[in-house]
């Protein structure tokens, strides 16, 4: 039987010792590196998904000049969002509510400690209300913040963790902490969202955010409900041309964004497949390396044998009995750095996702993937197998006399 063949390529791997680990080298680094990436990735992709479950499915995000890549959402932008543009996508025939809210980056000031945080407005009235109830939102100490709350804040669950929110302390209701050289209250600690911008967020009543910044009418971001799931696509077409013609911009030419949460993920998750598949492509050349490797060890070892290749063929083997017992070794030196590569790149990615959670406070479970694993497994045989067939071809062919005779 042919799987007899890896009982005795074993034996011949173990006595080559050290020059069978060093030509292993190769292939457990590409084997580690492609597993640790996709997984991490993978993570990532599960870590992102999570941020965007958090709101509603309902709402629909806008941004003046789109999402930069410096400071908050719609801010930095040569014409932003005024009160006006809010009032006017309210009325609009598909749309239940349009709240304006703004978000700030600000100094902070608490156990003696100064940190850079971000403050996110609560609007007065029954829009203050919607949000907590758009955003699932609840207090998990204290309470909300609404209205005459002017010297009274709302912090997510991260910012109360003083392992977390860079004071050292823990926060707790009726805590002081000065934001911009003026000191709020904290009147609730939110319960745990599982989301960076919500479990780190400060939040502030609008107008004593807007004191504290000189902001009299600019609006950061609109978050748009829809009366249902079945009027998205209508609404934000309605929402774009209604801000192209208040503008004065032409279609193609727009200097704003009008955002739905299942666009934005499925751009966001785009990006992360071509990038994993990106670096997974740089990560496969150390596997090419360790393929030649293999071929230069498998090369050498059939020089090395040919005595022992010409005595088999002497007492009866066969051409093909020589050839897979080759190519079984080189298909085995493939599969053991697989499996090493495997527990390494797996062990690499439980550390990376445990760190990912600790960043943004989130709970992403660690993820095994069977089709993964299996994928490398077999590509690692396969890859070890392919190069050994030149040498195990060669050691095929040998002449048994000239064999003994070398």
């Amino acid at each position: 039987m042919k799987l007899e063949y890896f009982g005795i390529a074993l034996k011949n791997l173990r006595r080559r010792g050290v020059r069978s680990w060093l030509t292993l080298l190769g292939i457990v680094i590409g084997i580690t590196a492609v597993v640790a990436l996709v997984s991490l990735g993978d993570g990532l992709k599960t870590a992102v998904n999570s941020q965007f479950q958090v709101s509603s499915t309902e709402l629909i995000t806008v941004q003046a000049g789109g999402l930069t890549g410096f400071g908050p959402p719609g801010s930095g932008v040569v014409k932003p969002l005024t009160k006006e543009d809010v009032l006017a996508i309210g009325k609009i025939s598909s749309v239940e509510a349009a709240i304006g809210r703004n978000i700030e980056t600000l100094k902070m000031e608490f156990n003696n400690k100064l940190n850079i945080g971000y403050a996110v407005s609560n609007p007065e009235g029954e829009n203050g209300k919607r949000i907590y109830s758009y955003l699932d939102l609840s207090a998990a100490q204290g309470r909300l913040i609404g209205d005459g709350d002017n010297n009274k804040i709302l912090i997510g669950n991260d910012m109360g963790d003083g392992t977390k929110n860079g004071f050292g302390k823990d926060i707790h209701v009726g805590d002081k902490i000065s934001i911009n050289g003026k000191d709020f209250r904290v009147a609730g600690i939110l319960a745990k969202k599982g989301s960076f911008t919500i479990d780190r967020a400060v939040i502030i009543m609008e107008q004593p955010l807007r004191d504290l910044t000189n902001n009299t009418d600019e609006v950061d971001v609109i978050a748009v409900k829809v009366k249902s799931k079945d009027l998205m696509e209508i609404a934000k077409t309605e929402i774009e041309k209604l801000l192209r013609e208040r503008r004065n911009v032409k279609m193609g030419q727009e200097d704003f964004q009008v955002s739905t949460p299942q666009a934005m993920l499925s751009n966001v998750n785009q990006i992360l497949t071509g990038i994993q598949i990106f670096i997974a492509l740089i990560a496969s050349i150390s596997i090419l390396v360790g393929a030649v490797g293999i071929v230069n060890t498998m090369t050498t070892s059939v020089m090395e044998r040919f005595k022992e290749i010409g005595i088999m063929k002497a007492i009866g083997a066969k051409n093909s009995d020589i050839f897979f017992q080759f190519f079984f070794e080189a298909g085995l030196l493939g599969l053991i750095g697989g499996v090493i590569g495997i527990l390494l790149g797996l062990g690499i990615a439980f550390v990376g996702v445990d760190a990912l959670n600790q960043f943004i406070g989130g709970n992403t479970p660690h993820q095994l993937s069977v089709f993964l694993v299996s994928f490398a497994l077999f590509g690692s045989f396969f890859i070890g197998s392919v190069s050994g067939i030149a040498p195990a071809l060669k050691a095929a062919s040998l002449n048994p006399v000239e064999a003994l005779r070398k």
